[in-house]
């Protein structure tokens, strides 16, 4: 599974490795997961710039990478730059290296052996493709990160989006930081999505793995999730909408499967029994609503037109902030109460409801019942802008999805901040 404790967001993956890089070495290798086209590359180039002379990057998928002796050359080049200082290299895609596990392990090792002040970062596409047997015989000697989908407030910094625009962006076209080029030809960009993101994830990051076994099935899932976001659904139901019908096992382990190449989450009801957990149905989490638009016949919805698909995107633009954000996300069901989501982390522990159209307190007894058992998550009340006074006369803490999008909840009820 994903570690959670290192999903960074670009600006954060940047300064953390920029911290590591101050450290003495050589240290552990810092190995960055993450989704395709979040920026791994383009973090990776701005690293090795800022270094100068004394840092080199290499591309694992690179054609020069299967030549003869490419290995060695590429280690005795980087020992030579760190014989006058300290010095960067940084593999990116290294999966593509066959054994690279092993051989890394050797040189990383030499490094230690012979004190040799050298810095190594390597990237992989996936976790999936950089887990198991690859990583097991560099335990002890790595850090995992993962570079995990943009935030809104990510697309305001580096982009010059305004708040307002970079929320309802992240609900009707995702954050996807490639694609912002081609946002107003809808055509294109849904081919980018497509092209450059869903592809490559399903058919080389999670087949390549050789455990699906029946990839037209896995295609078909993640086909009806991304048609089904917030929707709590059992597996059975899902089994029902499948041409391609599958064991309610690989139905599982193929939604496990999605989630490790940070496509859809499958998220667990809430609950302090580890097995009632796993039996109930999962709720579905799409983690970049660009998923959902370049899919959808209709593409993004409208918030006046569609306000219930409007109200769906945000519902699960934001539980997705706050999985990408490395909270735990879960959500809570007893007929016929229900919360959205509940959230617990750094941001503290939240009971989380989402109206983005009228309510009133009725609609909120599920909130209120579930903080009355359990009275160390607080309510908060998600709305649409310009809601906010109402949830406050019902005595219910709230912020609208935009401000929640780009700072998350309020800052009083968190343990650290975001």
């Amino acid at each position: 599974m994903i570690d959670r404790a290192y999903l960074l967001d670009y600006d954060g993956c940047h300064r953390l490795l920029t911290e590591r890089l101050r450290e003495p070495a050589p240290g552990r290798i810092q190995l960055l997961t993450g989704p395709r086209q979040v920026g791994k590359t383009t973090l990776l180039l701005e690293l090795v710039k800022a270094r100068g002379a004394a840092a080199q990057y290499v591309a694992g998928d690179d054609p020069t990478a299967g030549l003869p002796g490419f290995w060695e050359r590429l280690w005795t080049e980087a020992e030579t730059q760190a014989r006058h200082a300290p010095a960067l290299l940084v593999i990116d895609e290294i999966h593509n290296i066959p054994e690279w596990g092993k051989r890394l392990k050797g040189q990383h090792d030499r490094l230690r052996r012979h004190r040799i002040p050298l810095h190594v970062i390597v990237t992989g596409s996936s976790a999936l493709r950089v887990s198991g047997t690859s990583c097991e015989s560099l335990a002890g000697r790595f850090e995992r990160l993962t570079l995990t989908h943009w935030s809104a407030a990510a697309l305001t910094h580096n982009f010059g989006v305004s708040p307002p625009v970079a929320a309802l962006q992240v609900i009707q076209f995702g954050p996807y930081p490639g694609a912002q080029q081609f946002q107003s030809d809808f055509r294109r960009w849904g081919a980018y999505i497509r092209d450059a993101i869903i592809e490559p994830a399903i058919g080389r990051d999670v087949l390549s793995l050789g455990a699906v076994r029946r990839p037209a099935l896995l295609r078909q899932l993640f086909a009806v999730a991304t048609n089904l976001p917030t929707q709590i659904v059992s597996l059975q139901k899902l089994q029902g909408q499948l041409q391609d019908r599958g064991a309610l096992e690989t139905l599982a382990h193929y939604l496990t499967l999605l989630a490790e190449a940070y496509l859809v989450v499958g998220l667990e009801k809430f609950g302090e029994r580890e097995h009632r957990r796993r039996a109930a149905p999962p709720k579905l989490l799409v983690l970049n609503n660009a998923l959902l638009s370049a899919l959808h016949p209709q593409g993004p919805p409208d918030a006046e037109r569609e306000p219930a698909r409007f109200g769906a995107w945000v519902e699960n633009a934001c539980l997705a902030f706050a999985w990408n954000a490395g909270q735990r996300v879960v959500y809570w069901r007893e007929e016929p109460l229900e919360v959205d989501g509940v959230i617990e982390g750094s941001w503290g522990a939240w009971a989380v409801e989402i109206k983005t159209g009228p309510f009133d307190s009725s609609r909120l007894r599920g909130l209120f019942e579930f903080c009355l058992r359990y009275p160390r998550y607080r309510p908060l009340l998600i709305t649409a802008p310009g809601d906010e006074p109402l949830a406050r006369r019902l005595g219910v803490p709230v912020v609208n999805w935009s401000d929640f999008l780009l700072f998350g909840p309020p800052a009083d009820g968190r343990k650290v901040p975001a």
